[in-house]
């Protein structure tokens, strides 16, 4: 196995085992559940209350031009549209020849099925642009994209985004289940 095959795996094994099953099931209900006040989520055009929206379509993401102090507390809807578009959008447009992504023009998904093909898509091609890296790009700054520092950090930077923004997630939909204090039906 190559180095940058077992990087990749390192996600994969996660991916596959734990935050994909995590998201079977996934209802609209859920993916745009408010646990509190003032959640940032993604919206339908023109209804946002965050300081700006993003977005090129019939939804919008609530955002900031600066992160606000506190963070708010952001919806399943908006986690997300974050790891698609930021963590894996932006850079396989960079690094494999995708799309450019923009965070101000993407097309943000208005249900929780159509979110998971956008995130099954944008994981399959991060995926599989991991695997064709050689131990000499892994090594090295890309070319293009703004990031510049080796490869392989930023391989092992969106795997830690990922396994992170993926264990919010499922928090969220365990405080979902769970949120009038009864034990939630299997199935």
């Amino acid at each position: 196995m190559t180095r940058s095959e077992r990087i990749a795996d390192q996600l994969d094994r996660h991916w596959h085992r734990n935050l994909r099953p995590r998201l079977q099931g996934l209802a609209d209900e859920e993916y745009f559940w408010e646990p509190v006040r003032g959640c940032w989520s993604i919206r339908p055009y023109g209804t946002s209350a965050a300081p700006m929206s993003a977005g090129s379509g019939e939804w919008t993401m609530d955002c900031a031009s600066a992160d606000p102090v506190p963070a708010p507390v952001t919806t399943i809807a908006w986690r997300l549209a974050h790891i698609i578009v930021s963590c894996l959008g932006y850079r396989v447009g960079w690094h494999f020849g995708g799309p450019d992504i923009d965070f101000q023009a993407f097309a943000y998904a208005g249900t929780a099925d159509e979110a998971l093909k956008q995130l099954d898509e944008m994981y399959g091609r991060w995926n599989a642009g991991v695997r064709e890296l050689s131990d000499v790009d892994l090594a090295h700054p890309p070319t293009a994209g703004p990031e510049r520092f080796p490869m392989e950090g930023i391989v092992l930077h969106v795997n830690r985004e990922l396994i992170h923004h993926g264990a919010e997630i499922s928090l969220l939909r365990d405080l979902y289940r769970w949120q009038d204090g009864t034990v939630p039906r299997r199935g």
